[in-house]
């Protein structure tokens, strides 16, 4: 057994090239579907004069049959015999490019698609540098439809060849490059009699390879309060434990204010527990009448986040309306909310060629990436992102609608 017992990866890559198909084909031979809904897959394939689509899967929405494109983030549970995993199944099309960095950054490793016939596509380089942008250095690429593609090899070696040398240009790896065809089974759970050139793992088996991020209940305890309930004579402090451990008796400090007290209880609902770690929404008590509200962060004295009102990051653009500056913006980190401005663009980026637009910028426009400094009105818990993702990324926020996704790069 690895490190962890279970594995979340995300899929990636561009609209069309197979994501759904192989998370289907996947489950299928795995054995991790029931009849009926193979059946029921089968019978909606029969009836668009198809073979057997294994993306109706998670397909399953009629609008999305009808465009072929998946709109939201899916995801999905199946094990191998050596652990379990969950699939992030994101979207590939321009328009859902929010659901994909929701998708890609709750993951703890990647995989990106590419069609072999098709090639290196403007998504394909899109997604690939927002996993960069995400902390993913490592990633398994799969080239599928290799049946489209002759099942050739010269084929495979040209279209590895584009891809090692666009990922050599963001930073990222490649842990290896496996030719499948999803929809026909080859190489995916196990060796395709049609590709005997190639000699490395199955998808399949790859995937037991891989190495789980450092978990985060061995990190230092950070909780975020989410909401304050009074029942009875309690007030009881709810949110989700990001990182660490907290335990009945454990001394505490609460952000912004600096007080320390005692947890007097950990609440869960019908479950009596003194300890709750990473991963779990609890409530929690303390010994000492002290006042938490939304927005507090629950940490251990002196192993305290960085508390500042002056933020590097990098964003993503995503809204068609443009941003400039001095417009009014509000930042959501955790369960933390202040307004913002930013107070410098370093640079506007093509996130598709990674081509440097500009240099000391007055503006973003939709599906850029911006180096930026943001001036916060209130001071904010933070972290780097690859140190703790829920306190390293944050929402941009105009008129009520999230315009921009980042992560914190730099804290000093």
């Amino acid at each position: 057994m690895l490190q962890n017992d279970t594995l979340r990866f995300v899929i990636v890559g561009h609209v069309d090239h197979g994501k759904s198909t192989l998370i289907g084909r996947l489950l299928y031979d795995t054995d991790s579907l029931p009849p009926d809904k193979i059946e029921e897959i089968k019978k909606a394939s029969a009836g668009q004069g198809k073979q057997t689509e294994f993306a109706y899967l998670l397909d399953h929405l009629e609008e999305e049959r009808k465009q072929g494109i998946t709109i939201d983030t899916t995801q999905v549970f199946f094990k191998s015999p050596k652990r379990r995993y969950v699939i992030i199944d994101a979207p590939g099309h321009i328009e859902f490019v929010k659901n994909m960095i929701t998708g890609a950054s709750q993951a703890e490793a990647a995989v990106l698609i590419v069609d072999a016939a098709e090639g290196v596509k403007e998504q394909t380089r899109r997604h690939s540098y927002m996993l960069s942008l995400l902390g993913f250095h490592k990633v398994v690429v799969v080239l599928n439809k290799m049946d489209l593609a002759g099942f050739s090899e010269e084929r495979f070696k040209a279209v590895k060849k584009d891809i090692e040398a666009w990922l050599g240009s963001i930073n990222v790896g490649a842990e290896i490059f496996i030719p499948i065809s999803a929809i026909k089974g080859d190489n995916v759970a196990s060796k395709s009699e049609n590709m005997k050139w190639y000699e490395g793992p199955t998808f399949l088996e790859s995937l037991d390879t891989l190495v789980n991020r450092q978990a985060a209940e061995e990190k230092s305890l950070l909780f975020p309060v989410q909401d304050v309930y009074k029942i009875a004579d309690k007030r009881i402090n709810v949110g989700r434990v990001e990182a660490g451990v907290i335990r009945k008796g454990l001394e505490i400090k609460i952000l912004p204010s600096g007080q320390t007290t005692k947890v007097n209880s950990i609440e869960k609902f019908l479950e009596e527990t003194n300890r709750a770690g990473a991963g779990e929404c609890i409530g929690i008590t303390t010994t000492d009448s002290v006042f938490l509200e939304r927005g507090n962060i629950v940490c251990l004295p002196g192993k305290e986040p960085i508390f500042t009102d002056r933020i590097s990051a990098s964003i993503f653009w995503m809204t068609r309306q443009g941003f400039e500056k001095g417009q009014k913006l509000t930042m959501r980190c955790a369960t933390q909310e202040t307004t913002c401005k930013v107070e410098s663009i370093n640079k506007r980026i093509d996130s598709s060629t990674l081509d440097v637009i500009a240099e000391n910028a007055d503006t973003i426009k939709n599906l850029e990436v911006a180096e930026v400094i943001i001036k916060t009105k209130k001071e904010l818990a933070i972290k780097n992102f690859n140190d703790v993702q829920e306190l390293g990324r944050f929402v941009l926020v105009q008129n009520e609608n999230i315009c921009a996704g980042g992560i914190i790069t730099h804290v000093s």
